[in-house]
């Protein structure tokens, strides 16, 4: 059955959990899609494990739509979601353009990082019939100015900004919403405040959803690993077994555990 951001929704309505993995070609899709995997996330981490480069900073709108006719290609089933990379949404009627560039690449919906002031872009995405997540807490695409790959949110300050832009998104007409490196308290309470599915990435079991990067999950992403990272291979004896493993993980809340996540 085609997963579809209404269908996200009805599981989030029934407490059932689905599973996300980001995706940059046709060979990967087709494998996620026999896991069973729901969505496909065409990362801008692709600049960092496809291209090797030091952040996602660099990553093109041609890369972007590149990667995205690729996964669709090979796509079946899964909802294809994919990022609009750094300064694509630099102002609502660049955000509107490059975010149609994504969808008539095969996108079903687009992601875009930020805080409170995404507000308008999305009202003017949701108006003209594109779906949106948006993508709170470690926005990577910001890291020089947060000073690093660190935990949002920790302090009451900090954790009520990002609830109340929760809200204010879902209300200015985001389907979904990503939160990545988060308290596992402060993400178990915008779950459970918002009626739209929240994924999560280092945000505790918690959540309606849970993505990680392919290539992490693998096992094949050279240097120090996050926190929230597991290596399914380690208990699988091929990569389809390793996905599959993954989407049981996390549907069964067991995946992620204690130990992936992060307290106050």
């Amino acid at each position: 059955m085609t997963v579809t951001t209404l269908s996200l929704k009805t599981l989030k309505e029934q407490g059932q959990k689905f599973s996300c993995l980001t995706c940059y070609d046709a060979c990967f899709a087709a494998l996620s899609n026999e896991a069973g995997i729901d969505v496909l996330l065409i990362g801008d981490s692709l600049g960092m494990v496809l291209q090797g480069k030091n952040s996602t900073l660099p990553v093109t709108m041609d890369d972007m739509v590149y990667h995205t006719e690729c996964v669709m290609r090979g796509n079946s089933e899964a909802l294809i979601m994919a990022d609009l990379p750094f300064m694509a949404n630099n102002s609502v009627q660049d955000t509107l353009n490059n975010a149609g560039r994504l969808m008539q690449a095969g996108a079903n919906i687009v992601k875009v990082e930020g805080e409170a002031w995404l507000a308008d872009s999305i009202t003017a995405l949701s108006q003209r019939g594109i779906p949106v997540c948006a993508h709170l807490g470690l926005t990577p695409q910001s890291v020089n100015k947060l000073g690093g790959y660190k935990v949002q949110g920790k302090n009451l300050d900090a954790a009520d900004r990002m609830l109340a832009a929760a809200q204010s998104l879902e209300e200015a007409g985001a389907d979904l919403l990503l939160l990545e490196c988060v308290p596992r308290s402060l993400a178990e309470k915008i779950t459970q405040q918002v009626s739209i599915p929240v994924i999560g990435i280092g945000a505790g079991n918690v959540t309606d959803g849970q993505v990680l990067v392919l290539h992490d999950m693998l096992g094949i992403t050279p240097g120090n690993k996050p926190r929230f990272v597991k290596n399914f291979m380690t208990e699988t004896n091929n990569i389809l077994d390793a996905l599959k493993a993954y989407d049981n993980a996390v549907k069964s809340s067991i995946f992620p555990a204690e130990e992936h996540s992060f307290k106050n």
